[in-house]
């Protein structure tokens, strides 16, 4: 009985660290459109817009270790990881579509990424 307490526990702290690392990749996208929008109106923009980038990259890894943490201790479905994985490699993308200022493709994948992420917050 008490094997089986610690496992949903487990699952929940999982799920719980999960539901926080996908409201951090939202949050930090949606910075990343706030510093876009300084980018073009001030001097500072285009190093917090490069700063968030960094930041928003680390959150999209924070998001994929979450999935398989969660996933690991109940053995859920793997689905979570492969969201996450999948939106490491948009990032990835977004990243260097950024570097190589592909602005007609890096802005709508950015409205896209923010999207997805709002989903899979809500969907948590």
């Amino acid at each position: 009985m008490a094997t089986q307490m610690t496992a949903t526990a487990d699952v929940q702290r999982g799920s719980s660290f999960l539901r926080t690392a996908i409201a951090l990749q939202t949050l930090t996208i949606f910075l990343q459109a706030v510093s876009a929008g300084l980018l073009l109106t001030s001097s500072y923009g285009e190093t917090l817009h490069s700063a968030g980038a960094r930041v928003m990259y680390g959150a999209s890894m924070l998001y994929l270790l979450a999935a398989v943490l969660a996933w690991r201790p109940g053995g859920g479905s793997a689905r979570p990881i492969w969201h996450a994985s999948g939106f490491l490699v948009l990032a990835s993308v977004q990243v260097v579509l950024g570097i190589a200022h592909v602005l007609s493709v890096h802005l709508p994948l950015g409205v896209l990424m923010f999207g997805l992420s709002v989903l899979a917050l809500a969907r948590r």
